[in-house]
């Protein structure tokens, strides 16, 4: 394929895209019926539960694969199929670093890493992630990702990487997902991403979370709302959303943009 027919292909992408914008209606809906059956729990990665829209985790992929990051921060471990993916992803990059740059690549001493936290590491979970191979470049801290003590650990980390990429998925609140804004954003580079997850909230019926603390008006997309009003170094990538259409993240690819 020539550059003129690359250039054509993406040009056509591009007007594709931005042509399903009327269509964002019934792909909510679509999202909605989809969670209500579960549908984000019916997939592993590497063996492990992840538990995610397929739509999204491609999404994290692409994203991934731009900004090349050297450390990815997720808040809210799980099954802990994301780290899997992640560190998976890192591992790539590091094989393609070492095919181009003509090294030795040595798996057991990674350059990349990824940073999980968690309230609560269940013990099956963390045996789980622990035993498997993609073990070596993921580190785990437990506690409130908004608990000062737990906060400044991230931050010495996170001093040693030049390239960051954030993913925020624990607490739904909307005060807990602005304290996490507060804390982790500022940890992007410049040209990478925080990722909120579960900003549909807004979009679903209350009657969906009878039993959670979160809902319409108190969600991780109200939180996004608030937070950009005093951050304009970040911004929503409106792009993401309307490419994947099905998603629990719309509004929620923030990109740093200084």
């Amino acid at each position: 394929m020539s550059n003129d027919d690359r250039e054509e292909f993406k040009k056509n992408r591009l007007n594709r895209i931005r042509g399903y914008s009327e269509n964002v209606k019934y792909f909510n809906e679509v999202t909605l019926n989809l969670t209500k059956l579960d549908y984000e729990y019916n997939f592993d990665y590497l063996g492990i539960p992840i538990i995610q829209m397929p739509q999204d985790i491609l999404a994290l992929q692409d994203l991934i694969w731009i900004v090349k990051p050297d450390l990815i921060v997720e808040t809210g471990i799980a099954r802990g199929g994301s780290l899997i993916f992640s560190a998976s992803m890192l591992s790539l990059l590091d094989y393609c670093d070492a095919i181009e740059q003509g090294t030795m690549l040595d798996p057991k001493t990674p350059r990349r890493r990824v940073l999980g936290l968690d309230i609560d590491i269940r013990a099956h979970n963390r045996a789980a992630i622990e035993a498997h191979p993609m073990a070596n470049r993921i580190d785990m801290i437990e506690g409130s990702s908004i608990d000062p003590t737990i906060i400044e650990q991230v931050q010495d980390i996170s001093r040693g990487y030049e390239r960051v990429l954030v993913c925020l998925d624990s607490n739904h609140t909307h005060e807990h997902v602005l304290a996490e804004l507060e804390a982790y954003a500022p940890l992007v580079s410049v040209g990478s991403y925080c990722v909120v997850f579960d900003t549909n909230v807004e979009d679903m019926p209350a009657e969906m979370f009878p039993d959670r603390l979160w809902g319409p008006g108190d969600n991780p997309k109200t939180a996004v709302w608030e937070y950009l009003k005093t951050h304009p170094e970040f911004e929503i990538d409106k792009q993401m959303d309307q490419k994947l259409l099905i998603s629990v993240a719309p509004d929620g690819y923030l990109k740093r943009t200084s």
